[in-house]
């Protein structure tokens, strides 16, 4: 199995865990490849590396790979999107953030997740990625998102409105600090701390969900991924945000953006015997009461 290894900085408490990593792939994988700026990282912190090869790049990942692993938080798991993009290669998160939605495989599970990979008792679940149209430069080339692509007032306390069609009909016109669509795996993200619903992860739908609106009676609302949605934004400073998960951009008012569903996902690894509905009682304390 050929291993590539993305990552960004981390406290010192997980050296050792990040060490025994690499000991172990060492010893497992026939070809290891570290992207360049994490080797810089890693030499930082003085961890030994085994023979390895540098990569930067989708090309060099998608030729010299089978599956990535993501050490970080779940913000580095979104970055490694700019990297898989449509190669199919599964992504497994090794957790030394917080939350660790996506990053889901804690410090102390990482030499049992491993023995896991590596006898191939894992299962690959395709999660679903947006697709962004516009006559925007997006920066690397990269319109693509796993968790949510949002639009957001730029610089004043003025509110944006954001014309919405979905599949070219009139759904409404938003006015708020800004709308959230988001598919089933962010909705444990930015859309669930704009009051939107948690949605299973392999439910085929998105989630519409305004940011602040200034109507009491509009509500996040749940829809088909297999729509057209068009937005169209007004704005008093002539510009508004644009934003794919993590990286954000700023454009013109009036410019209209068209969201479709990707026609390729995201393959995220799950280790045998993890479960959705045991992450969210873990992450977010569900049932933590002493009546449980």
């Amino acid at each position: 199995m050929r291993i590539a290894i993305y990552g960004t900085t981390f406290n010192d408490e997980f050296i050792p865990d990040i060490t025994a990593l690499f000991e172990r792939v060492a010893k497992e994988a026939s070809k290891l490849i570290i992207h360049k700026d994490f080797i810089k990282e890693l030499k930082n912190f003085s961890i030994p590396l085994p023979e390895h090869s540098a990569f930067s790049d989708h090309e060099q990942l998608k030729a010299n790979a089978d599956v990535l692993l993501s050490i970080g938080g779940d913000g580095t798991f979104l970055n490694t999107l700019n990297l898989v993009r449509d190669s199919r290669i599964p992504v497994l998160g090794i957790n030394t953030g917080r939350l660790g939605f996506l990053a889901y495989v804690s410090a102390e599970k990482i030499q049992s997740s491993l023995d896991l990979l590596f006898s191939k008792k894992y299962s690959v679940k395709n999660r679903t990625l947006l697709q962004v149209k516009s006559d925007l430069a997006f920066p690397d080339g990269n319109n693509l998102a796993l968790n949510e692509v949002a639009v957001h007032k730029k610089d004043s306390s003025s509110m944006v409105i954001i014309h919405m069609e979905v599949d070219g009909k009139y759904l409404t016109s938003y006015w708020a600090d800004g709308l959230i669509i988001s598919t089933p795996t962010g909705s444990t993200g930015y859309n669930l701390s704009c009051g939107g619903p948690i949605v299973y992860p392999n439910t085929e739908c998105l989630i519409i969900t305004p940011k602040a609106p200034h109507n009491l009676t509009v509500r996040p609302l749940v829809i088909k991924d297999d729509v057209e949605l068009k937005m169209r934004v007004e704005c008093r400073d002539d510009q508004f945000l644009l934003s794919m998960d993590s990286r954000s951009m700023s454009c013109e008012s009036e410019t209209e953006i068209i969201i479709r569903k990707a026609d390729f996902p995201m393959c995220i690894i799950r280790p045998e015997g993890s479960s959705f509905y045991r992450t969210m009682r873990r992450k977010l304390k569900w049932g933590a009461d002493i009546r449980n």
